[in-house]
């Protein structure tokens, strides 16, 4: 009679593996965010920059796009524009500090400010720049305060991290991850601003 075998070792490396899958299934995105900042999440890491967040507010579409590195019209004229003003203002102050998954475009008497050529889409350009906010308290131990600057319009907003904008940073941090990891686009849905979008052709012709 032959005797009884254990359990074979690939089944158990493959069930070691669906369940470290499962697990990292139950994993807070945010929480994966800070792991993968720590340098901690060598098998699934999941990274936030700043004009992610953008992209989510304005529309979840463009960032599924920009997630899969698909290359933007970089003639349209709000991606021209856009990046003049981005060249050009504060040129002589802008720093350009980079930190992990962010990029900041200068520190101004202790303050991160974002530039931004148009206060037309101000929400995404707030959660932007919240998003640096958080991203320097969580990962740099530095408190900061921030100001959105549209040189264009000479207006100057600022921006504090408080306990709602914050809740609102990891909520969105959240949000991206479901978009990004889904794998379809979220539907097309017209906004006044499409014409203007680097991505247009993908959804409309």
């Amino acid at each position: 009679m032959t005797p009884p075998t254990g359990p074979d070792e690939n089944d158990d490396a493959r069930n070691d593996g669906e369940n470290e899958a499962e697990n990292a299934d139950d994993v807070d995105p945010v929480d994966r965010l800070r792991r993968t900042a720590a340098g901690d999440a060598e098998t699934d890491p999941f990274r936030v920059t700043g004009v992610m967040m953008q992209y989510y507010v304005v529309c979840k579409r463009e960032l599924w796009f920009a997630s899969r590195h698909l290359e933007i019209d970089r003639e349209n004229p709000a991606v021209v524009r856009g990046q003049r003003v981005d060249d050009t203002a504060y040129e002589e102050e802008r720093e350009n500090l980079s930190l992990g998954m962010v990029s900041l475009d200068l520190l101004q008497d202790g303050r991160v400010v974002e530039v931004k050529p148009s206060s037309s889409l101000e929400e995404p350009a707030t959660m932007q720049l919240s998003y640096y906010l958080w991203y320097l308290e969580e990962f740099a131990d530095a408190e900061r305060d921030g100001v959105l600057v549209h040189p264009t319009e000479r207006r100057r907003q600022p921006v504090t991290l408080d306990a709602d904008r914050r809740a609102k940073v990891e909520d969105t941090i959240r949000g991206i991850h479901e978009v990004i990891t889904s794998d379809t686009p979220p539907e097309a849905t017209e906004k006044p601003f499409c014409s203007a979008c680097a991505y247009h052709d993908f959804c409309w012709c």
